[in-house]
């Protein structure tokens, strides 16, 4: 009897280490799991890290991820709107954001990355026979940027444009509505590189060179303009300051001259004789050189003051 009990014992034990060994499990940091019964799922999944409980043997655990998870799809050839053919090589983000309704429509991550690639690869296909070669090259800003004035008012009432980031933002928008019904959050869609055959490798390059010549253009443009009107303005206020210090220095001109004038008048009506002496031999000293011979009729004003002179 003793001997049953303890073989009693020693298998409520390993019972008791099989259930805690089975029965629990710890979910770790970034990972969920859905608990299936016999197959079927058993409530709601667990997300929370940490120690949880289960069933032993009865139920079984179906762990997925819950980080942010990277599709990459591989490079088609596509044809744009305007018949051109264009390599494209896109990528994804996603995420599984109902572990349940992962489990019930997809099951696993390889058939998920499967799934994600005939909605996004349909969606991108889709996209671009839409759209013209020029709005898959070119960035979503080149509108706003780089065109003039002029190129913007032309092309009100065209058709809109795009551009690369507007059509990967589309492309979101549409394949997203897709995702929720498989437990599937998309995040967001790059076209991480294009690639063209060669006839349509060397019309992008044209464009592209095109392009730039014409912002550059533009530029000079805008340049030469700036440089005119500054030229016009150093001009203008140069022949202001001329004309301003021309017309001080005509007034200070006048003012001397008056001076001078006055003072003349002043000393001429003190002693006109003296005056009169002063300014003649002035006039000698202007006339008269070292080597100088003068010829002077005896009524000339000169000769006058020379008779005058002592002939000592």
């Amino acid at each position: 009897m003793k001997q049953i009990a303890q073989f009693f014992l020693v298998g409520l034990v390993l019972l008791a280490i099989v259930i805690v060994y089975d029965g629990f499990f710890i979910l770790d940091e970034g990972k969920q799991v859905v608990i299936t019964q016999f197959g079927a799922p058993v409530g709601d999944p667990v997300t929370e890290a940490g120690l949880h409980f289960k069933m032993p043997f009865i139920q079984q655990t179906e762990l997925f991820e819950k980080k942010i998870l990277i599709w990459d799809g591989d490079p088609n050839q596509i044809p744009t709107n305007d018949k051109t053919y264009v390599y494209l090589d896109v990528t994804a983000r996603w995420r599984i954001s109902n572990a349940l309704q992962f489990l019930q429509a997809v099951n696993n991550q390889a058939r998920a990355q499967s799934l994600l690639s005939d909605i996004i690869d349909g969606t991108v296909r889709d996209m671009v026979n839409k759209n013209d070669l020029i709005e898959i090259i070119r960035s979503s800003d080149w509108s706003t940027d780089t065109m003039s004035e002029t190129t913007a008012v032309a092309n009100i009432g065209s058709k809109p444009e795009n551009g690369r980031d507007q059509i990967s933002n589309q492309i979101l928008e549409i394949a997203s509505k897709v995702t929720p019904q498989y437990g599937i959050e998309l995040i967001d869609v790059m076209i991480k590189r294009v690639n063209y055959i060669e006839s349509v490798r060397l019309k992008v390059y044209d464009r592209m060179i095109s392009e730039r010549k014409r912002i550059a253009a533009e530029k000079r443009s805008m340049g030469e303009g700036e440089k005119a009107e500054i030229l016009g303005t150093v001009e203008r206020k140069l022949k202001e300051i001329i004309s301003t210090a021309n017309k001080e220095a005509t007034t200070i001109r006048g003012k001397a001259d008056a001076e001078a004038t006055k003072i003349y008048g002043e000393a001429y009506s003190q002693d006109s004789d003296f005056y009169a002496f002063q300014k003649t031999l002035e006039s000698y000293e202007q006339i008269v050189g070292k080597n100088s011979s003068l010829v002077l009729s005896s009524d000339s004003d000169l000769y006058r003051y020379l008779k005058s002179v002592d002939g000592k």
